[in-house]
């Protein structure tokens, strides 16, 4: 049986035998708080008249099933999520009544109430095969058709979709409950994961863009209880600039009639670019002080969805296989348009620092796969959502623009959506283009780069002569032994002097480097610089190592650079050398600790905060860890006092401080700050910050359950909730932690971010010992778990509740062995039990390295 699953070869098949016109979806959002009703009428046809096929739904029940004016038996047709019809005619229409239901978990048509109104928001969220959750279709990306919805629902809600909201009509009362119906105009042809359905009391406002189409209307909507905190002139401001930029590159009108974006609660990811109703999660609406690359995050996830408008939406993938370019390309997209178009100039750097380091680290891992995946079935994809499909395709795909030309890829992009509007591409339609408008043979390149998985090691290889110059210099390549692809990289290399305590750069040279030796002529008799950068600005996509002396100059001199890119690259540098086991994780500790003071670049920032809470919990030995924790902390709180009054960097350092303290002495300032007793110049302590020192009491053993109810009665939101039950998971006790377990894993009643933020609790440890009872009881729970639970709960469960602070041996032969145990277990189960394994793993040798050292 195939449960929920749908293979390629039956999709290809089903694309080889089907042309579908259109769907007439009617929807009943006034039946209660568990169900609703929905009804697909679809019209198709069919190549092979007397053919069987079958349609997709996945929800309560079945009630009704008519082909071509008869009525089949919905008993005999519809199990195991798929409605089965056969006898088809060379015209078909097909009319399915059924029941879905609403879910929690962010899949399908999410129900959310808000604690503050008790309002009701509902939201759909279809990628990669949960349309099929809201109404009968044909779930795959290649069978296109036009959509039109009809929609009941309670007369004071504002109901949003693909195509512009008409003025509702009465529909009666029901109880005391007044309802309306919108009945929305027919979509373009388009693929049934972009459909959307948002609706509920939501606030707008409202805008317009004049394009090359006429103009657009633009609307941004949030709940009602957040309305204040919308900024919506600056997410109006970022989609303007989107627009212009994205039609003038292109060189294609915005293909749809106008353009919503809605912030929804309980959102698994950032955003979906559902055609011309894109949603987004509502923790892009501040309510409270955020940092600064929180703000440009935003704005790049607006432009990723708006570029999805062309890229994916008006041109889309005939299968899954193709995902990584969809995500990629937009990727690639909406950072070339936040460079050049927006505020963030420095955006690429925003790139390499985080989204390149997410590939590295997702490139290293045992789940590794090529950019461009075998997706056999729809569960392959759902576990591909990952830094090889979002940020190494990106990284490959910026490469690969600077190896054709940027002018002839935008040629290419402009023939490819000439060409293929409305329609189903693969790769190879883009590569065609690229190939005829660069003259590139492009075969060789995307075999080494798209069809192979691991990321390469660049080092220098050098040979001093007497007078200081190089004799020889060149560029060594390695792979891993699972992975020994040699690939070739357009490769920058920085020659900097230091220059009154400074880095300096003095010169610049590109470089072509294939295979395991290249020798760079440019180089020789050239006098060794202080420092020698491999990889400067960043344009190739490998891990560097520096040579003997600029590594000692890097470690002198931490703040050397004056600017941000060959900082974040030499420290990246040092964080591989970390993560490989090559130097020793306190070293790495200092050298951070070192670089941290006056750093203004918030997502640097950001990024060694995160990787100095990994060293010091994870890869620093076990005897030594005591001793950094409490430099960390103090470093973190010296660092605090002595910012800038009001900067990104004071606020993210608190929060840094009391994220990471396992001192209970830094309570009593905690506490004072909380009270308003003392304060730091510049620091408003408001409501996200006050949650944030809550949860640092707490996981300190000072906040008690009734300190945390008196915070949630401050802040009584649907995000106080969430925020307080992390609070309760963290607190240091055998209760507490048995009290999350019990309550996200063993139930499985919880909203999708409330688990997550249990689970960021139950992690929260001063003591890992405390989590010495889970290592047992989280594999003997694993396959329960994921089966019982959607893909998305389930890898929160599975991946949330992993004890990794624990990271000792006992916690690693735990996993393989239960590895060992279940080669047949769901793969998507298997690779997030692997992944955490492999965390583990890599942390104990880094352990050995640290402990080794002096």
């Amino acid at each position: 049986m195939p449960g929920t699953n749908l293979t390629r070869d039956e999709a290809a098949r089903r694309a080889e035998l089907l042309r579908v016109e259109s769907y007439d979806v009617r929807l009943d959002l006034t039946t209660g708080p568990e169900t609703f009703r929905t009804t697909a009428t679809v019209t198709f046809e069919c190549t092979q008249p007397g053919a069987d096929t079958f349609v997709d739904f996945i929800g309560e029940s079945v009630q009704h099933v008519t082909l071509n004016g008869e009525p089949l038996d919905p008993a005999q047709v519809f199990r195991d999520s798929r409605v089965a019809v056969s006898g088809l005619q060379a015209a078909n229409v097909l009319t399915v009544e059924a029941t879905g239901r609403y879910t929690n978990t962010g899949e399908g048509l999410h129900r959310f109430v808000d604690p503050v109104d008790g309002e009701v928001y509902l939201y759909s969220q279809f990628e990669v095969p949960d349309s099929r959750r809201m109404y009968p279709v044909f779930e795959q990306p290649d069978l296109k058709a036009s959509f039109r919805f009809t929609v009941t629902a309670p007369a004071h809600w504002k109901v949003v979709s693909n195509s512009p909201t008409p003025q509702p009509t009465p529909a009666g009362v029901a109880g005391h409950l007044e309802r309306a119906t919108w009945a929305f105009e027919p979509t373009p042809r388009i693929s049934s994961y972009i459909t959307a359905l948002i609706a509920g009391p939501y606030d707008e406002v409202r805008d317009e863009v004049t394009t090359r189409a006429g103009v657009i209307p633009l609307g941004v909507f949030c709940r009602r209880s957040l309305r204040q905190y919308l900024d919506a002139d600056n997410i109006f401001a970022t989609t303007k600039a989107g627009f212009a930029f994205f039609e003038e590159e292109f060189d294609q009108p915005y293909p749809f009639a106008k353009y919503d974006q809605v912030f929804t609660p309980e959102y698994n990811m950032g955003a979906m670019e559902n055609a011309g109703a894109v949603t987004f999660t509502e923790v892009y609406v501040f309510r409270s002080k955020v940092s600064e690359s929180k703000v440009e995050r935003r704005a790049l996830t607006i432009l990723h969805e708006l570029a999805h408008m062309w890229f994916g939406n008006l041109v889309t993938m005939k299968w899954w296989d193709d995902l990584w370019l969809n995500e990629s390309f937009a990727e690639w997209a909406s950072t070339t348009c936040q460079a050049e178009a927006t505020e963030w100039v420095d955006a690429w750097t925003t790139f390499g620092t985080a989204e390149k380091s997410w590939a590295y680290t997702q490139d290293q891992l045992s789940s590794t796969h090529p950019i461009a995946a075998d997706m056999r079935h729809l569960e392959d994809v759902e576990v591909n959502f990952d830094g090889i499909t979002y940020a190494k395709g990106a990284s490959v795909l910026k490469q690969l623009v600077a190896y054709v030309g940027r002018e002839a890829f935008v040629t290419a992009l402009r023939a490819y959506f000439c060409t293929h509007a409305w329609g189903n591409t693969t790769l190879a339609d883009l590569l065609g283009e690229l190939e005829r408008a660069s003259g590139r043979d492009l075969a060789a390149w995307a075999g080494l780069w798209l069809e192979t998985a691991g990321v390469n090691t660049l080092r220098p290889e050098l040979e001093l002569a007497d007078d200081g110059t190089y004799r020889s210099f060149a560029v060594r390549q390695t792979a891993p032994d699972e992975h020994p692809t040699l690939r070739p990289h357009r490769l920058g290399i920085g020659l900097y002097t230091v220059v009154d305590g400074r880095l300096r750069r003095d010169a610049y040279h590109e470089a072509d480097i294939d295979g395991e030796l290249t020798p760079v002529g440019e180089l020789v008799g050239v006098v060794q610089p202080d420092l020698l950068l491999l990889n400067d600005n960043d344009l190739a996509y490998a891990k560097i190592r520096l040579d003997e002396r600029s590594l000692a100059t890097a470690l002198s001199l931490p703040r050397g650079f004056g600017e941000s890119l060959p900082r974040s690259l030499v420290l990246g540098a040092a964080w591989d050398m970390t993560r490989d086991a090559e130097i020793p994780a306190r070293d790495f500790v200092r050298l951070v600790l070192a670089a941290l003071p006056g750093e203004r670049d918030s997502t640097l920032l950001r990024v060694l905060l995160g990787q100095l809470q990994t060293s010091v919990t994870l890869y620093v030995a076990p005897e030594r860890r005591a001793e950094m924790q409490a430099l960390l902390a103090t470093a973190l709180r010296e660092l605090a006092e002595r910012a800038e009054p009001g900067s990104d960097a004071q606020f993210q350092l608190v929060e840094g401080w009391a994220d990471y303290t396992v001192d209970r002495r830094d309570a009593d300032r905690f506490q004072a700050l909380l009270a308003g007793t003392e304060q730091l110049p510049g620091l408003e302590v408001d409501t996200e910050l006050r949650w944030t020192l809550v949860q640092a009491l707490a996981a300190l053993g000072v906040a008690d359950e009734q300190r945390i109810d008196t915070e949630l009665r401050r802040d009584p939101t649907a995000t106080g909730e969430e925020r307080a039950a992390q609070a309760r998971a963290a607190r240091p006790t055998a209760a507490a932690k048995a009290d999350a377990w019990a309550r996200a894993v063993e139930r499985n009643d919880l909203p999708n971010q409330m688990v997550e933020s249990i689970a960021a609790g139950f992690r929260r440890v001063t003591d890992p010992s405390l989590l010495a009872p889970y290592v047992t009881r989280y594999h003997d729970m694993l396959v329960g778990a994921w089966e019982s639970r959607s893909v998305a709960m389930g890898e929160r469960v599975v991946g949330g509740f992993y004890p990794f602070r624990l990271a000792d041996e006992s916690l690693r032969q735990a996993s393989d062995a239960w590895l060992d145990a279940h080669p047949d277990a769901p793969a998507g189960l298997v690779r997030t039990v692997a992944e955490n394994r492999d965390a583990i793993a890599r942390a104990l040798r880094a352990q050995a390295k640290d402990a080794d050292a002096p």
